[in-house]
């Protein structure tokens, strides 16, 4: 028998630490004992609303306390979390309301007039924070309150389906990975405490918002697995509201992305920023350039752990350890995990040549639902094939080359178009890039959208100088052809490149 709330929240109590923090956020501490009671109330909330073992739960909610109480909740019962960003559009809304097939929504006032429009007929909504509730809406803070908070965990076991996470959605819609109750303690047990060495001292803050499954479990399953704490706060996220809760919570573990790295090194004030209570901070989400890598221990002081994961294997499977880096490489195979680069053929390429990688390992997702095509090009038992351009090097050391779909052939030679903004971003005007091929003549040639740093105009002088920092690192048929300089490059709700709506700029 195994039940994930009853391992990550209700052990702690068993195991006398009830009255240390699990949770902190910007209206106060929640202890283990008080998340434990929540989680329980919310249970029986979620089953008089008709939540059902084996049945999805829907959270369209902001982070805080009642994220991460109703998340439990619904593992706690049984039920299947499935989770989305809080500031998508209806149509958003209602592609997820019909693919999930959730009969319970947890809702809050970010998302409650959006679901409203995307329609909710049928559906019940739990609302934390509403007022002017519409039928089949319920106040949840009413409900709960008057809820018992004794709950016995459902008698669940580590092979029943109890996570749904997300792929992005930048090739396509986004499609449901459908994981086991297995999955997340193994992560746990094969990064979390194996790579990052998780202990009950760390206090671990995320960049990215928890409906990510990279940013939730290292935030609020992981350190709960152990006795830490994470942060949760429901504001967007910006450098200077991460500086502000790593100044007042002191944080040991910063979650983050690149994006947001290049951000807070560009911040006026990155160079005062006091960022000694970290012991490391994670990169993943997105490919992390080496001059970024660079910059940012040289700025803040603060080791980057780089590593790649994927909804498709839960989580993170190739990383770098604690103390033994190499920039530009997302490092070594994560303990429980083997990889291979592999060709057309599915034979492993030598060392220091370019493959697809494949991933096998007990966190590998049983399933695309719903997509029985995808699933079986994807899926082979214990193993995905990824679809990324991964080399590996004779110390095991795998080193990143971008998407198979995303390569673009210039000059009758393939071009991956992460090594060209790897390049560009090591230049000191330039904030973000992102690269697309366009035609000319029936000729594809690759295009650099670059955002400047702030206190930089675009103009042709600066593009000419970065089409000469190119051409003097890479290869000319890499040089891009033109600059255009944009305030922003279009995204994914995980704060990904959108290759796709890049490719349509394009």
């Amino acid at each position: 028998m195994f039940n994930v709330a009853d391992h990550f929240v209700d052990r702690n109590l068993e195991l006398g630490r009830g009255d240390r923090v699990a949770l902190f956020t910007p209206r106060g501490a929640t202890t283990y004992s008080e998340l434990a009671a929540l989680c329980n109330r919310i249970g029986n909330v979620l089953l008089g609303l008709g939540a059902r073992r084996g049945e999805r739960v829907l959270l369209a909610l902001s982070d805080g306390v009642e994220f991460v109480a109703t998340w439990y909740a619904a593992q706690k019962i049984g039920a299947v979390t499935a989770e989305v960003y809080t500031f998508l559009q209806p149509k958003d809304y209602r592609y997820f309301l019909d693919y999930t097939g959730a009969n319970v929504v947890v809702a809050d006032p970010v998302t409650l007039g959006q679901l409203r429009e995307a329609g909710t007929e049928g559906r019940q909504l739990l609302v934390v924070g509403g007022n002017d509730l519409r039928d089949n809406e319920h106040d949840f803070a009413a409900l709960v309150a008057e809820a018992s908070d004794a709950l016995d965990p459902a008698p669940t076991t580590r092979d029943d389906i109890a996570i749904w996470k997300f792929t992005t959605g930048s090739t396509g819609a986004p499609k449901a990975c459908v994981h086991t109750a297995a999955s997340p303690i193994t992560s746990h047990e094969s990064y979390g405490l194996g790579v990052l060495g998780i202990s009950q001292d760390d206090i671990v803050l995320p960049v990215p918002k928890l409906f990510f499954g990279y940013a939730r479990d290292l935030t609020a399953l992981y350190p709960f697995g152990v006795g830490g704490a994470g942060i949760a706060f429901p504001e967007r996220t910006t450098a200077d509201r991460i500086f502000e809760l790593i100044a007042r919570f002191r944080p040991t573990i910063l979650v983050n992305v690149p994006t947001m790295m290049s951000a807070m090194l560009a911040h006026s004030d990155a160079s005062t920023q006091d960022l000694g209570s970290l012991r490391l901070c994670t990169s993943a989400g997105e490919a992390l350039p080496a001059e970024l890598h660079r910059r940012w221990e040289e700025t803040f002081g603060v080791e980057v752990v780089d590593g790649i994961g994927s909804s498709e294997a839960y989580h993170i499977y190739i990383s770098n350890r604690p103390g033994a880096a190499r920039q530009g490489s997302c490092g070594q195979v994560v303990p429980g995990y083997t990889a291979r680069v592999v060709d057309d053929d599915g034979a492993e390429v030598p060392d220091g040549e370019v493959g697809t990688l494949e991933v096998t390992g007990g966190t590998v997702a049983l399933e695309y639902f719903g997509d029985e095509e995808k699933s079986a090009a994807t899926y082979r038992g214990d193993t995905v094939h990824t679809g990324d351009l991964f080399s590996r090097d004779t110390d095991g050391f795998f080193y990143y080359h971008g998407r198979a779909d995303d390569l673009l052939k210039s000059g009758g030679i393939w071009v991956a178009p992460s090594e060209i903004e790897h390049c560009l971003i090591g230049h000191d005007d330039v904030l973000e890039c992102g690269v697309a091929g366009f035609e000319v003549d029936g000729l594809v040639r690759p295009r650099a959208y670059v955002v400047p740093r702030e206190g930089v105009a675009g103009s042709p002088e600066l593009a000419a100088a970065l089409r000469e920092y190119v051409r003097a690192r890479l290869a000319g048929h890499k040089c891009p052809q033109e600059i255009v300089f944009v305030t922003s490059l279009p995204r994914t709700t995980n704060g990904k490149l959108d290759r796709r709506a890049l490719r349509a700029m394009a």
